[in-house]
């Protein structure tokens, strides 16, 4: 038997089919305070795309800057690039995102790895223990 996904109770049908300040509702404190300020004019621009690549009049990626933005219901199965810092990180919005901020799905820091001393490295550091 598969489980099917719910948010707070809802199912995914029942909260596309909610207003933001219905959604607001189901969502943390600091997600819903974000929501019921209302979306910045750049919020605004994203918005705009993904309701044109819902209705399949935007082909492009939809790419953007945007990380503060909310995932709401009417997102999921879309293909969002979030810009890092670097470059667009590729990520398909899936049901278990709602509610999350875009930008915790692109890491702006990566783990440093560090490697063995290279050409013109001093010499105190030519001289160190190999594991």
């Amino acid at each position: 038997m598969v489980k099917k996904f719910t948010y707070r109770g809802k199912t995914v049908e029942e909260l596309k089919k909610m207003s933001v300040k219905e959604f607001a509702d189901l969502v943390p404190a600091r997600q819903r305070r974000t929501l019921l300020r209302g979306s910045t004019d750049a919020q605004k621009t994203v918005m705009t795309k993904i309701d044109k690549a819902i209705a399949k009049e935007y082909k492009k990626p939809i790419k953007t800057h945007v990380k503060d933005m909310i995932i709401v219901p009417k997102m999921i199965g879309l293909s969002i690039h979030i810009h890092n810092g670097k470059e667009f990180k590729e990520v398909m919005i899936t049901e278990e995102m709602i509610g999350h901020f875009l930008g915790e799905f692109a890491m702006t820091r990566q783990s440093i790895k560090h490697n063995a001393p290279g050409i013109g490295a001093t010499r105190s550091s030519a001289h160190q223990s190999v594991k």
